[in-house]
């Protein structure tokens, strides 16, 4: 008997002020769904340069899900536009959706916005956290205590997905970046086959999909937005000695706006968005559980 996915566009509750909205609401019939301070200015991001910047406090963790975002410096010779792209509203709408499509306790705030939290990979409260999301890290400058910081957490159980980065250059960067904390001939970096649990722990994705950035996609048409350079998508993870992922790299496609971006194109949200999300909260799951 096939498995179903029903989605319907209906307003979302973070969104519902904005005109056009949509949320992804599912239902699955029949078993799993199957889918086609001192430091603060260097950590500044170019599109979030204000008093809202503020980094987790130790009393911040109350126990439920939080999303934590890592805020990191940009190399000089790095290709990244920083830390901040798509903050904080795809943090908050996977938060939701997380939420909506599963039975994870998620924190809210008084006005019942999810909690999400600023982290630098030395700040101690990084170990109250299971999954910690980079958005760009083809652009990351990771110092020794960084690169320590980071390390001490994987090994440790923490979970990191780096997302949003295009082309051979900025992949090499990044794989530079983190061999200062985990070293290529221990940890090799390698791509996620498709029968990995990633892709199966509530919904089936059968392939990586491409997600380009809106405004990109809204100008050309096209998913790739380097052209030949990152026309082909990639799931890549570093494992720890027994099999489990600790580091999932998804490169050449841009799984935050598909979270960021739901409310504003019906055409993207159904083509990318639905998707996303598939993929977003298989990987929250997978990071609490393993």
């Amino acid at each position: 008997m096939r498995k179903v996915l029903v989605v319907t566009a209906v307003p979302s509750r973070l969104n519902a002020p904005r005109t056009g909205t949509f949320a992804l609401v599912a239902a699955i019939l029949i078993g799993v769904a199957s889918l086609g301070a001192a430091q603060l200015a260097g950590y500044r991001s170019r599109r979030f340069d204000g008093p809202r910047l503020e980094f987790a406090r130790p009393d911040d963790f109350d126990g439920g899900f939080q999303f934590c975002r890592v805020a990191f410096r940009n190399a000089a010779d790095g290709d990244g536009d920083g830390w901040g792209v798509d903050w904080p509203r795809a943090d908050e709408n996977l938060s939701i959706r997380l939420e909506e499509l599963t039975k994870t306790p998620v924190s809210m705030d008084e006005s019942a916005h999810p909690k999400h939290v600023l982290m630098r990979f030395t700040d101690p409260e990084l170990l109250h956290y299971p999954f910690v999301m980079m958005t760009e890290p083809g652009g990351a400058y990771l110092d020794d205590q960084e690169a320590a910081g980071l390390r001490n957490y994987l090994l440790k159980g923490g979970f990191l997905w780096a997302d949003d980065f295009w082309g051979l250059y900025a992949f090499d960067h990044w794989a530079g970046q983190l061999a200062k904390a985990l070293p290529s001939s221990a940890y090799p970096i390698v791509d996620l086959p498709l029968d990995h649990g990633i892709f199966h722990e509530v919904f089936t994705v059968p392939r990586v999909p491409q997600i380009p950035g809106i405004r990109g996609w809204l100008r050309t048409g096209s998913t790739s937005e380097r052209g030949l350079d990152s026309a082909v998508p990639h799931a890549r993870a570093v494992r720890d000695g027994r099999g489990r992922v600790m580091v999932l790299m998804t490169h050449n496609t841009d799984f935050g706006d598909a979270f960021e971006e739901e409310a504003t194109n019906h055409e993207y949200f159904l083509r990318f968005s639905v998707a996303g999300y598939a993929f977003g909260i298989n990987t929250l799951l997978y990071a609490m559980t393993h």
